[in-house]
């Protein structure tokens, strides 16, 4: 009995396993293993939009929280409906059916009520139905499955914003192909800056990636080193980045807001220390951010500054001799 119980529980537990690791961990930073950041005050440009505040609770972390985070596009909320209706007949009828079957099975056949052993090889109708009910359990549940699938690397289309990103040991790099090709660099904030800004620790960072609401992202995603993987949990969006390679995804933003991720590859010894920080913005307040960085909005000539034509001052005169 102490066998089938704990195979009952462990087959619960393996159920319950991505439920509890849905929210990230963020271990507690030492003397012996704080990153060393130095946060460089950015220099304010006039025009550029003002730095959004987070607002608790929504794309981060919450203590204590066992579900996933609320989402923000159309493929997040879709596969979190399908997260969510899946789990709990799965717990409910699947786990709760085979741990009855188990303790069943141990009771009704146990030695001391069948002294003589039952010589049934098979039963037929039990094969037939033990394999063809999981079968069209797996058909029903692969419709929307490959549907979600696909919508997550569907091609984008030509009003699409391309944001590549690009992982180093240990921060990450970002280039915006579409708006001149500037770059942005982010490193983790240390704790008392990011309290000090009201951030939460270890998912703020110096620079954010800045983003448009409505707007199809072309997230494209490399490595200058090891293999790392942009994940924002938020948007359902995970890419590994992968050194030499270049990986492909795709997600619209439908509120505005600060949404925080992490690496969620390991990488090295701060793997921890290299967070994700993406504000959502109005398209105009994108545009005034992209100017601000020296960048043009797709689309857009750059604009170039007149030329000027040289004045050029007559010879002087000889003086001639009366």
């Amino acid at each position: 009995m102490k066998t089938i119980l704990k195979t009952g529980l462990f087959a619960v537990g393996l159920v319950l396993a991505p439920v509890t690791m849905a929210q990230p961990v963020t271990p507690a930073v030492t003397e012996t293993n704080a990153p060393v950041v130095v946060a460089q005050p950015a220099t304010p440009v006039v025009g550029a939009p003002v730095a959004m505040a987070p607002v608790a609770g929504v794309g981060q972390p919450v203590p204590g929280g066992i579900g996933i985070q609320g989402q923000v596009t159309p493929n997040g909320r879709d596969a979190l409906w399908m997260h969510n209706a899946l789990l709990m007949p799965i717990i409910v009828f699947i786990s709760a059916f085979v741990l009855i079957l188990l303790f069943w099975a141990s009771f009704r056949y146990r030695k001391a009520a069948n002294p003589v052993a039952s010589k049934t090889s098979h039963n037929t109708a039990i094969e037939i139905a033990w394999t063809l009910i999981p079968v069209l359990i797996l058909v029903v549940i692969s419709v929307p499955s490959i549907s979600l699938l696909a919508a997550q690397y569907k091609p984008v289309g030509k009003d699409a914003i391309t944001l590549k990103a690009i992982g180093n040991q240990w921060y990450w790099s970002y280039e915006y192909p579409d708006n001149g090709g500037f770059e942005v660099t982010a490193n983790m904030l240390p704790d008392a800056e990011a309290k000090k800004r009201g951030e939460p620790r270890l998912l703020a960072t110096d620079n954010r990636v800045v983003l448009p609401v409505g707007v199809q992202i072309r997230l494209l995603t490399t490595s200058n080193d090891v293999i790392h993987a942009w994940a924002l949990p938020a948007f359902w969006t995970q890419m590994d980045a992968v050194p030499g390679r270049i990986n492909e995804a795709s997600f619209t933003i439908e509120k505005p807001g600060v949404y925080y991720g992490q690496c969620n590859q390991i990488c090295g010894a701060r793997h921890g220390y290299m967070p994700i920080t993406v504000e959502a913005v109005s398209k105009e307040a994108f545009a005034a951010w992209v100017a601000s960085k020296g960048g043009t909005m797709k689309g857009e000539k750059p604009v170039v500054a007149a030329a000027v034509t040289p004045v050029v001052s007559p010879a002087p005169v000889a003086a001639t001799k009366s």
